[in-house]
C-alpha cells in the first residue's frame, strides 16, 4: 500500500510540473503545421483536445502528458517479471520520468508518444500472455506513425532468435507494409553524423546515466538475461548508430526505444548493489548519488530551459529556440489591436495563426534590432520586432 501511495505522489507531481511547464511553451512550426494541414493520429488528438478545452497550450500537450503518466504507470507494470521488489520499480518509474528525453516526449506534439506506450502496452500483453490484442496492437500502431516500423524490425530479429513463426511473420509484414506506405529513408551518402548522434542520447538520458546505459547493454549482451525489452532498446540503439553513420536520423524514431530500459538500469545496479556487503557498497552509493544529481540537473535545465538564453552565445543556438517566441508576440499584437498582419516568415506566420493572429491586414510585421515588440525571458531580450505600416 505504501508503495502505491509511492507510486501515485510521483506520478501526481509529475503530471502537474509538466502541466505548468506546458503553459511556458508556444507551439513550434512543426506542432502548427502538424494541427492545421496534417492527416495522420497526432493532428486529429490535438484537434480533439483544442477543440474540448479551447485552442491553447494546455490543450495542445495535455493529451502528450496523460500519454506520458500511463506511459509510466505501464512502466511500472512492465517491470514486474524483471524487478521483484517494489522499492526498485518506484525508482525505475522515478528516473523514467525525469529523463529529459521523456520529459520532452510528454511536452512535444509528436508521435514519439505513441510509440512509447504502444511498445510498453505491446510488452504488458505479451508477459500476460494475450496474444491476439497482442497482434491487433500491432497492426493497429500502423497507423499511428511511421516510428513503428522500428519496433517491427526489431521484433522480427527478436521473433528469429525465439523461433516464433507467427510473430516473425506478422512483424516481417507490418515492416513491408510500413515502408510502402511511409517514408521512412535508410539511404544516403556517409556524413559522419555518428558523433552528433551519440550526443543526442546524452542529452537525452543525462550523461552519467547515458554511459551507465551502455555499460547495461553490454553486460546483458555477454552475461545473459536477454528480455524482450533488452531487445528493443539495444537493439533500437545499435541501429541508429549504425544509420548515422549515413545519415541524420530522425531521433525520436529510435530513442523511444531506448529510454524505456529504465528497469534494465535499476535491475543491473540493484544486482551488483546487493550482492556486496554493506562495507563494500560506498563506491556504488556514491556512483548512485552523482548519477542521481545528473539527471536531476539535466531535468531541471529542460523544465527551466527559458532561463537558459543566457548561457548561449546565439538565441537561435538555444535547444528550445523553436517552442518559445510565438506566444508572447501574439498576446502583444492583441494587446495592440492586431489580429492580422504579413510577414515574410511564412513559418511564423502559421505558429502565430494558431493563437489566433492570421495573414492580412495593415502591417508587415519584421524582425527588427530596433523594434518596440521586445521578446524577453528573464532579463534576457530574445527577439524584436517592428510593425511597419503597408
Amino acid at each position: 500500500m505504501r508503495e502505491r501511495l509511492l507510486l501515485f505522489l510521483i506520478i501526481a507531481v509529475d503530471f502537474c510540473l509538466l502541466l505548468f511547464v506546458s503553459g511556458t511553451l508556444s507551439v513550434s512550426y512543426y506542432e502548427a503545421d502538424t494541427f492545421f494541414n496534417a492527416n495522420n493520429a497526432v493532428h486529429y488528438l490535438i484537434r480533439f483536445s483544442c477543440g474540448f478545452f479551447g485552442q491553447n497550450d494546455y490543450a495542445l500537450r495535455l493529451p502528450f502528458i496523460i500519454i506520458h503518466i500511463l506511459s509510466a504507470t505501464l512502466l511500472y507494470a512492465v517491470s514486474k517479471p524483471l524487478l521483484k521488489r517494489e522499492t526498485d520499480r518506484l525508482i525505475t518509474v522515478l528516473i523514467y520520468v525525469m529523463l529529459p528525453g521523456s520529459i520532452v516526449v510528454s511536452l512535444a506534439a509528436n508521435g514519439a508518444a505513441f510509440m512509447i506506450l504502444g511498445t510498453l502496452l505491446f510488452l504488458y500483453l505479451r508477459q500476460r500472455g494475450n496474444n491476439l490484442a497482442m497482434y491487433i496492437l500491432l497492426i493497429a500502431s500502423l497507423f499511428l506513425g511511421k516510428g513503428f516500423i522500428v519496433l517491427y524490425f526489431l521484433l522480427f530479429f527478436y521473433a528469429v532468435n525465439k523461433q516464433d513463426a507467427v510473430l516473425m511473420a506478422v512483424t516481417l509484414t507490418l515492416f513491408a507494409v510500413g515502408m510502402y506506405i511511409y517514408d521512412f529513408d535508410i539511404g544516403g551518402k556517409p556524413r559522419g553524423y555518428f558523433v552528433d548522434t551519440f550526443g543526442v542520447y546524452a542529452a537525452i538520458f543525462s550523461p552519467l546515466l547515458f554511459l551507465y546505459f551502455i555499460y547495461v547493454q553490454y553486460r546483458i549482451l555477454i552475461k545473459g538475461g536477454k528480455s524482450l525489452l533488452w531487445w528493443l532498446s539495444f537493439g533500437a540503439f545499435i541501429v541508429s548508430l549504425l544509420l548515422s553513420f549515413r545519415q541524420r536520423i530522425a531521433i525520436e524514431e529510435f530513442a523511444s526505444y531506448t529510454i524505456i530500459a529504465a528497469p534494465l538500469i535499476v535491475g543491473v545496479f540493484m544486482n551488483s548493489f546487493r550482492v556486496r556487503l554493506p562495507q563494500y557498497r560506498k563506491s556504488h552509493k556514491f556512483f548512485a548519488l552523482l548519477v542521481m544529481f545528473s539527471l536531476i540537473l539535466n531535468s531541471a535545465l529542460v523544465l527551466s530551459n527559458q532561463y537558459l538564453y543566457v548561457f548561449v552565445k546565439k538565441n537561435s543556438d538555444h535547444f528550445a529556440y523553436k517552442y518559445h517566441i510565438a506566444k508572447e508576440l501574439a498576446a502583444e499584437l492583441k494587446k495592440r489591436g492586431i489580429t492580422k498582419m504579413h510577414t515574410d516568415d511564412k513559418k511564423l506566420a502559421l505558429r502565430l495563426k494558431f493563437y489566433g493572429v492570421n495573414e492580412g491586414g495593415e502591417f508587415n510585421l519584421e524582425r527588427s534590432a530596433i523594434g518596440d515588440i521586445a521578446i524577453i525571458y528573464g532579463k534576457t531580450t530574445i527577439e524584436k520586432y517592428a510593425l511597419i505600416a503597408r
